[in-house]
């Protein structure tokens, strides 16, 4: 099958999202194994991923140095965790596939995802990314143009719109990947976001793209079989918590929904991961899979996991 792999940016971290590079290496080499697993089975998959933690640490570096420095743009941040994310995906995944005996070959693509200029989430920026940060801090930023807003007693915190995706601009050049039997990375932290003007050029623009939405319309543009969500438990449950607490094995995307309805999955733990995955299988007619790293195979093959079916 061609899967399309989304794994959370804290999947690539180490301990309370520690972002030291050895850390984030030995978090590369665990979730590496797995997926060497899935080519070995032969299997050809496409790698999404999170950057949430690297991005933050990005735009810290960036507050402490803009006594001196402009702040990077934060699409250039993205672009950058892109880019040394890959680097460390591929270096793991090249090791773990030589371990598995595979001559499979590794690609990292920096990909953009296309948004609306008119998108109404850039008049109501809500997606808060980075640290906390005192007033003064606050205000010394908020001369690059950036906005705060306070969070509870923590401090206050920047905000950025989360527009819609609508397209991933290097799709094409992933499924020519895909098709030459490369294992590619590619959508990494929702894709770089941009805008197209009037002359047809795209122009990068200060925002975060949720990136399970941008997984779901790059598994579209490639065609893939499966959808797999790589979260930290081996199954979806329903009435997590209480005594008559019982995993989801195969669902139907109707019944998926209904149990969303009735308020199943809250939206600060597997809420937007049951959503991508039924908006996955509505739209594409495939299936999706919610399952932990090391489970993966074992979900593909239905013995363990959340599969979520048209």
């Amino acid at each position: 099958m061609r899967i399309l792999l989304a794994l959370g940016g804290n999947a690539l971290v180490g301990p309370n999202e520690s972002v030291r590079p050895d850390h984030q290496m030995a978090a590369a080499q665990a979730a590496a194994a797995q997926i060497a697993r899935l080519v070995h089975a032969g299997h050809q998959v496409l790698l999404s991923h999170g950057n949430g933690p690297q991005v933050g640490n990005i735009l810290a570096k960036n507050d402490l140095a803009s006594f001196a420095l402009t702040p990077v743009p934060l699409d250039w941040c993205v672009a950058n965790s892109q880019g040394s994310i890959g680097l460390v995906l591929l270096n793991a995944l090249d090791a773990a596939l030589a371990a598995e005996g595979s001559a499979v070959q590794t690609a990292v693509l920096v990909s953009r995802t296309l948004v609306s200029a008119d998108d109404p989430a850039f008049g109501n920026p809500t997606k808060p990314i980075g640290r906390f940060v005192d007033d003064e801090t606050a205000e010394r930023l908020g001369q690059f143009g950036q906005r705060y807003v306070r969070v509870d007693d923590r401090g206050l915190r920047r905000v950025v719109a989360s527009p819609q995706p609508i397209e991933i601009i290097e799709a094409p050049a992933v499924k020519a990947l895909l098709d030459a039997g490369f294992l590619v990375v590619a959508g990494g932290g929702g894709g770089v976001p941009v805008v197209r003007r009037a002359d047809g050029s795209l122009h990068g623009v200060e925002a975060v793209v949720d990136k399970d939405l941008s997984s779901i319309l790059l598994a579209g543009q490639i065609h893939a079989d499966a959808l797999v969500i790589a979260t930290n438990v081996d199954s979806v449950w329903l009435d997590w918590g209480t005594d008559a607490a019982r995993p989801l094995r195969e669902v139907r995307v109707a019944d998926m929904r209904r149990h969303q309805a009735d308020g199943q999955f809250p939206p600060g733990s597997m809420g937007p991961k049951v959503e991508s995955a039924c908006r996955f299988v509505e739209s594409t007619g495939a299936r999706a899979v919610i399952t932990s790293l090391e489970r993966i195979t074992e979900a593909l093959d239905g013995t363990t996991g959340t599969v979520v079916t048209p």
